[in-house]
C-alpha cells in the first residue's frame, strides 16, 4: 500500500485519503501485535495540552516512549508563557524548534490549523474545541475493525451530543469511506451539524435522526455513545436540563444484535451504567487501550520511519 505521511501535518480526518487511513489502520495492527521499542530512539515530542485530557494525553506519551522517544511538554497552560499573552502561534514556533513532532490539544476550533502554519514540525491535533479529533476516529476505526472484523458496510448509530462532539463529526466523515448507514441519536438542539449531513448526503451515505436510543439499538452493529459536554454549554441551565438524556443500561441490551459492541471515547458521566461493563457488548476499554497503537502509528509515520 503505497502511502508516505513523512512531515505531514494530521489536523483533519477529511485530509486522509482512504488508503492513507487503512495503511494507518494496517501500521497500528503490527505494532500492537509486535511492539518496537527502539523505533523512535533518538525523537522527542512535544506534548501540548491546552484542554484537559486524560486518554489522548497519556496515550500519546506512552505511545512515544514505548517506541523509544522522550517526550517534553505540558498539561496545564497556565504554566506557559500563553499566560503571559503569548500567541499560539508564537508558542508552537518555538517548541516547534525544540521538537520533531507536536501532539496538541487546544478549546478553540482552528488552533491545530494555526500552530501547523507556526512550524514544519507534524502537528497531531488530538482535538481543537468542537471541530476535530482525527487520532481518536482512528483509533475508532481500528476498534470497530478489530471487534468487526471489517470496516465496510456496517449499522453504526451515534448517540447523545452531535453538535459540540468533535469524536463524531470526525467519525461519521471518515466512515463515508466505508459505505456505513449511520443513526444520529440526539435532542434537536444537539444534532449532528447540517454541514457533516450535506457532506454525507452529497456522498450518497444513508443516515436518520433520531430521539431515542431504543428507535436504533437492535439495528446496529455499533453502539457510539458520548457524553453530554457541559463544558460547551453558554448557559449551565441548558446542560442541566438535558444531561442525563440518555442513559444506557444493561437491560436495553437484551435485544441487540449479537455482534454489537458499545463504544465511547471517554469520560463517561453516567450516560453508560456500570452494568453494562460485564455484558459481551463493552468494548469502550478496549477502544481506549487502541488509542496507544494508533497514536504509535501515526508518530511512527509523520516520523518517516514507517510508510
Amino acid at each position: 500500500m503505497a502511502t508516505n505521511l513523512k512531515g505531514r501535518d494530521i489536523i483533519s480526518i477529511k485530509e486522509l485519503s482512504k488508503e492513507e487511513i487503512l495503511a494507518i489502520l494496517k501500521n497500528a495492527y503490527d505494532l500492537k501485535k509486535s511492539p518496537k521499542p527502539k523505533l523512535l530512539d533518538g525523537y522527542v515530542m512535544g506534548s501540548c495540552f491546552f484542554e484537559p485530557s486524560t486518554r489522548t494525553r497519556l496515550s500519546f506519551e506512552t505511545a512515544m516512549q514505548r517506541l523509544g522517544g522522550r517526550v517534553v511538554g505540558f498539561a496545564d497552560p497556565s504554566v506557559t508563557s500563553s499566560k503571559k499573552g503569548e500567541t499560539l502561534y508564537d508558542g508552537m514556533k518555538i517548541i516547534g524548534q525544540y521538537v520533531d513532532a507536536i501532539a496538541m490539544r487546544h478549546p478553540l476550533d482552528g488552533s491545530a490549523r494555526r500552530a501547523a502554519e507556526a512550524t514544519d514540525k507534524p502537528i497531531l491535533n488530538g482535538g481543537d474545541g468542537a471541530n476535530q479529533h482525527p487520532t481518536q476516529t482512528l483509533l475508532d476505526l481500528f476498534t470497530i475493525k478489530e471487534c468487526q472484523k471489517k470496516l465496510e458496510g456496517l449499522d453504526i448509530a451515534m448517540v447523545g451530543d452531535l453538535k459540540y462532539g468533535r469524536t463524531t463529526h470526525s467519525l461519521a466523515q471518515a466512515l463515508t469511506h466505508f459505505g456505513a448507514r449511520l443513526y444520529f441519536v440526539a435532542p434537536d438542539s444537539l444534532q449532528m451539524p447540517s454541514y457533516i449531513c450535506d457532506e454525507l448526503a452529497e456522498k450518497k451515505i444513508k443516515f436518520s435522526l433520531h430521539s431515542k436510543i431504543e428507535e436504533v439499538i437492535n439495528k446496529v452493529d455499533i453502539l457510539y455513545m458520548t457524553r453530554i459536554q457541559g463544558e460547551r454549554f453558554a448557559d449551565p441551565m441548558e446542560y442541566e436540563k438535558i444531561k442525563n438524556v440518555f442513559v444506557l443500561n444493561a437491560k436495553m441490551l437484551e435485544k441487540s444484535r449479537a455482534n454489537m459492541k458499545v463504544l465511547h471515547p471517554l469520560p463517561r458521566v453516567g450516560e453508560i451504567e456500570t452494568n453494562v461493563d460485564t455484558t459481551k457488548h463493552a468494548y469502550y476499554f478496549e477502544q481506549a487501550e487502541n488509542g496507544l497503537y494508533a497514536r504509535q502509528a501515526l508518530l511512527a509515520m509523520v516520523l518517516g520511519k514507517i510508510k
